[in-house]
């Protein structure tokens, strides 16, 4: 089997004034289909540069950068964003949905992308969130939804393309421990349905409930190990009463 990611010596380099700042300093990492990974690091650390070229938002200065099988480290802007639409789906910290639009609606929009007719994307963005619990509420603005429930329209929104990968920055930083807890058990749902998912994070509760831990320091990856996922599920169960 193919493995879905192949990064070779990615370097990133910014220039401030006169300064270089090394951003990513030569890091390399593989992901096979179907791991669960997350990626620690400090604010600084390069966790989120490299994130931004894994998701294929962002180039490296040098290094090569294999997505599904295809090298996409020198593509252009369009070509990048082909790859996005096809391969990709994405979770941010902020939710980022519309405010003016109903869940069923934001969870479409990559399906509006694509070119689908309107029947089919309803169709489809209906079943991506009856999966991640939010049937009843297809009909609501993100204003009436709790954070927990806008986060789970957003990974309704990255699922809803059938994506290879999810990446997610940061899907637990607005949120309490409690629904972090919960939104973690609904990634694990998701990856023991056989998706491959990739996040980054800066917070150890939280990346315990990975398969596989990657952190990062000063632009470079320190360690890199499997690991028992920690059950989200039973951490979300409240204990019965005695």
């Amino acid at each position: 089997m193919t493995a879905l990611i192949v990064a070779r010596d990615l370097v990133k380099t910014y220039t401030l004034g006169d300064t270089e700042v090394h951003a990513l300093d030569g890091v390399s990492l593989t992901v096979e289909p179907g791991e669960f990974v997350a990626i620690m690091g400090a604010s600084g650390s390069g966790k989120s540069t490299l994130m931004n070229i894994l998701g294929c938002l962002d180039r490296p200065t040098t290094g090569s950068y294999s997505l599904a099988g295809q090298e996409v480290s020198h593509l252009d802007r369009a070509e990048l964003a082909a790859v996005r639409n096809r391969t990709l789906g994405f979770v941010f910290q902020s939710f980022n949905l519309l405010s003016r639009t109903t869940a069923i609606e934001n969870v479409e929009l990559p399906l509006v992308y694509a070119g689908m007719r309107k029947r089919e994307r309803v169709a489809r963005a209906a079943a991506a969130l009856e999966q991640v619990g939010l049937g009843d509420r297809t009909h609501h603005h993100p204003s009436q939804l709790s954070g927990g429930q806008q986060q789970r329209v957003a990974i309704a929104r990255a699922i809803v393309n059938e994506p290879r990968l999810v990446l997610a920055d940061e899907p637990t930083g607005n949120l309490d421990s409690k629904t972090s807890v919960a939104v973690m058990a609904l990634f694990q749902q998701l990856w023991h349905s056989g998706l491959t998912i990739l996040f980054v994070t800066h917070e150890p509760d939280v990346a315990r409930y990975a398969s596989r831990v990657i952190v990062v320091r000063d632009g470079r990856i320190v360690s890199d190990g499997a690991q028992p996922a920690r059950d989200a599920a039973l951490d979300a169960t409240p204990p019965k009463a005695a």
